[in-house]
């Protein structure tokens, strides 16, 4: 079954990155916890980066179809940030690996679609041209990409949806400023 298999391999590498660093995973390594073939595992994936590119877009494309409306901003962002959280030692791994794009690829996506959701959730009563609420967007995805790098830089040694949640509350309002100076055009 090649769906079980790839699936195994998948589970078998983030078992291990949760447990040592990427540099120090091998594909034999993942093959004998998971208990196939090098074959088995080169059937389903050209290399170790290209296991990791698809567990994230598969990460991030599940995290897009799952999102739901939200009442605040910090929701959006929360949501966008679980896949780390979840998987922090993992993640610290490939953050500090010759991998680290893919992570911010990951990060950048993630982030775009949930404050652009938020946006288009909020943004209704405003008369806001498709231009300014990208870049309204991009401006808020920046934010919280910097924040998550900041976190993950400083080794995460602080509760990210705490002070995420701060940083919301002290700047509530600032997104429908941004909307009514937008509108006045």
């Amino acid at each position: 079954m090649p769906s079980f298999t790839k699936y195994a391999i998948k589970i078998s590498f983030m078992k291990l990155l949760n447990k040592k660093p990427l540099s120090k995973i091998t594909v034999k390594d993942i093959v004998e916890d998971c208990g196939i073939n090098r074959n088995s595992f080169y059937y389903h994936f050209s290399d170790i980066p290209s296991l990791i590119e698809e567990i994230f877009t598969e990460e991030t494309d599940k995290l897009i179809q799952s999102q739901t409306e939200s009442d605040t901003i910090f929701d959006c962002l929360l949501s966008a940030i679980d896949f780390a959280l979840e998987n922090k030692t993992a993640m610290m791994h490939i953050y500090n690996s010759a991998n680290r794009e893919l992570f911010e690829q990951y990060l950048n996506r993630v982030s775009q679609h949930a404050v652009a959701r938020y946006i288009d959730a909020v943004s209704g009563n405003y008369n806001i041209s498709d231009n300014d609420k990208e870049v309204i967007a991009m401006y808020y995805k920046s934010l919280l990409v910097g924040f998550v790098l900041d976190w993950l830089c400083g080794g995460m040694k602080y509760d990210l949806s705490i002070k995420l949640r701060r940083i919301c509350e002290l700047f509530d309002g600032s997104m429908e400023n941004a909307f009514k100076n937008s509108s006045k055009k």
